[in-house]
């Protein structure tokens, strides 16, 4: 089952929704505030991805950060954030066969999906 991971008002999210419901792809929302999201998913999805592909540092979540923190964010700290403030990971991520996409593209979710 391909899964796809966000926030509902997030406007990628959106795109990314409507291109899989007019691509006739069935999948399943995860909405990371109202169903949750715990440090075992983040761990193997930062495995899978990398903790710098998976940290939205243009967000105002993000940005809103002291620069101290902001300076000194690794693996472990960055994690922690994202655990805290689910609107500090990018956009949608896609998992489908084992496989984890971050972001959307029309291209790419065709390439994987189609």
């Amino acid at each position: 089952m391909t899964k796809l991971y966000g926030i509902p008002n997030c406007d990628t999210i959106k795109k990314a929704k409507k291109w899989l419901e007019s691509n006739q792809i069935e999948y399943q929302f995860h909405d990371y505030r109202k169903d949750g999201l715990d440090a075992k998913w983040l761990a193997d999805t930062e495995e899978k991805v990398g903790w710098e592909n998976m940290l939205n540092k243009r967000g105002t979540t993000f940005r809103k950060l002291p620069e101290e923190q902001k300076d000194a964010i690794n693996k472990q700290t960055a994690l922690a954030l994202m655990l805290e403030y689910p609107a500090m990971i990018k956009r949608p991520i896609l998992v489908t066969e084992g496989n984890y996409y971050v972001g959307f593209s029309a291209q790419n979710y065709s390439e994987v999906l189609a």
